[in-house]
């Protein structure tokens, strides 16, 4: 923050440059909800399509102890390498959905933010140990804010799961009596549907909490009108320096175009207010091409040096001026001046053979 100034005069826009400086620092835009509502999806997707046919496999591993128990050895060696067994085969079913559950916490993060690696918000800071700064940060509008969406979000889960559970109070009522395998049907249909309201009441969540995060985001890092014009100066230059530089940049594409006013073929005039080089060699250039061209003091310089160095003058004023409009430097004149330049040209050739020519002007 520039001295002297508060957050009230922090009225404008973050620049792209502000907000790349806070992505730097890990200050971005973003929702813990969103790796939840992920992780909640993937985890509503294994219990639909995977959790079946993993219950069937730690089942089919773990009848072995009941079909064959007395076949198991119970000396310390023995259970022990049958606790590893077991948990190998455990691991090896339980371990892919884990797996599952922390790429989908992985790209709650990404979707929001990208790729981003920053040791920032680790380093330790005095200020984090600061009680007057945590009372702020639990205890003030953050704080208060986070809290009444935690009790909104039970609030609506909890709604959610009235919705699902209360129509179903009947059968829920006869678990007890059921057996295993009808039981674990109705607590596994049960569970989806629950998980699945519970997913959508949290993807409105997620969705008002990021934009929430999003503008609190925006205004923490709003500007002042004096901290942009300070970074377009430490980005761009004083302006002053910019003039400068812009000044002594024409400079030398003057001298640069001056060098060439020697060689040209023909040197197109108003008279006295414009004047325009044209360069053609028959064989080596395809058109006439524009070398120099300037106004008034410019002009005058170019008319000097063609007179110094025996370059043909012709007065055109309408050609003269359409050239100084149209023609670019270095490139070859438009299409729509051939014939015009062509009559110049046409006319200084013959002046070069000797013979007598008269030149009349365009209209």
């Amino acid at each position: 923050m520039a001295e002297g100034e508060d957050d009230s005069q922090k009225t404008e826009e973050p620049t792209q440059r502000r907000l790349d400086d806070a992505r730097e620092k890990g200050d971005v835009a973003k929702s813990q909800e969103i790796p939840g509502w992920f992780i909640l999806a993937t985890g509503l997707a294994l219990l639909a399509f995977v959790f079946p046919a993993m219950a069937r496999t730690m089942a089919a591993d773990l009848q072995v102890f009941f079909a064959e128990a007395h076949n198991f050895s119970v000396d310390p060696n023995g259970m022990m390498q049958m606790m590893q067994s077991t948990a190998w085969e455990i691991a090896a079913v339980v371990g892919l959905p884990v797996l599952f559950l922390a790429v989908a916490g992985f790209a709650g993060h990404y979707v929001q933010q990208g790729m981003l690696f920053t040791t920032e918000k680790i380093q330790p800071k005095l200020s984090k140990l600061n009680p007057i700064d945590g009372f702020k940060r639990n205890f003030g509008p953050q704080g208060i804010a986070n809290f009444l969406k935690g009790v909104g979000k039970m609030a609506l889960v909890a709604a959610a799961a009235f919705v699902v559970l209360y129509p179903k109070r009947e059968i829920l009522a006869e678990l007890p009596a059921l057996d295993i395998v009808a039981l674990l049907g109705i607590v596994r249909q049960a569970s989806i549907e629950l998980l699945l309201a519970a997913l959508v009441v949290y993807a409105i969540i997620a969705g008002l909490d990021y934009l929430f995060q999003r503008q609190s985001f925006m205004k923490r890092n709003r500007m002042s009108r004096r901290e942009i014009k300070d970074e377009l100066k430490q980005s761009e230059g004083d302006p002053m320096v910019r003039a400068k530089l812009r000044q002594l940049r024409q400079e030398r594409a003057q001298r640069r175009m001056m060098t060439q006013v020697p060689d040209a073929t023909v040197i197109v005039t108003n008279p006295t207010h414009y004047a325009i080089a044209l360069y053609y060699e028959q064989g080596e250039t395809p058109a006439p091409v524009c070398v120099a061209k300037g106004v008034d003091e410019v002009a005058l310089r170019i008319r000097e040096l063609a007179t110094e160095h025996s370059v043909p003058i012709v007065e055109d004023p309408p050609l003269a001026r359409a050239l100084w409009a149209t023609a670019d430097l270095d490139e070859e004149i438009p299409t729509e001046h051939f014939q015009a330049v062509a009559k110049v040209i046409g006319y200084v050739l013959s002046l070069a053979k000797g013979q007598r020519a008269r030149y009349r002007p365009s209209e």
